[in-house]
């Protein structure tokens, strides 16, 4: 099997989690957050749709990580996301963050909004 370093550029991938919190490029954030290849913020939860909207024009997928379970989420936020233009990929954060990884190391245009575990 063949190794290859995986290099972000600019980007900061997502190192670590745990109860309450992320480590993304080294830093440790608490609480919930919305991460791109151009930084990261503080995220609202399911309510905060105008941070996610923002995004338009950015990104393509926005992964949404439920927590520790996977998890609906809410049918309007889903709708507005979408009729924006936004994909949405909903996954337990755990699986979004790795699923994030993969993809902001090929370069795609993405975001994760990611609830803690």
């Amino acid at each position: 099997m063949q190794l290859n370093e995986v290099t972000f550029d600019e980007a900061r991938p997502v190192d670590g989690y745990g109860p309450g919190f992320f480590r993304v490029g080294g830093a440790v954030h608490e609480g919930a957050l919305l991460i791109t290849a151009t930084g990261l913020a503080p995220w609202g939860g399911y309510s905060d749709e105008t941070s996610l909207l923002a995004l338009v024009g950015a990104v393509d997928v926005v992964f949404v990580g439920t927590g520790a379970e996977i998890a609906h989420i809410p049918n309007e936020l889903r709708s507005t996301l979408e009729a924006a233009g936004l994909g949405v990929e909903v996954m337990n954060s755990p699986a979004a963050c790795r699923t994030y990884n993969v993809l902001l190391s090929e370069g795609r245009r993405i975001a994760l909004a990611v609830l803690p575990v």
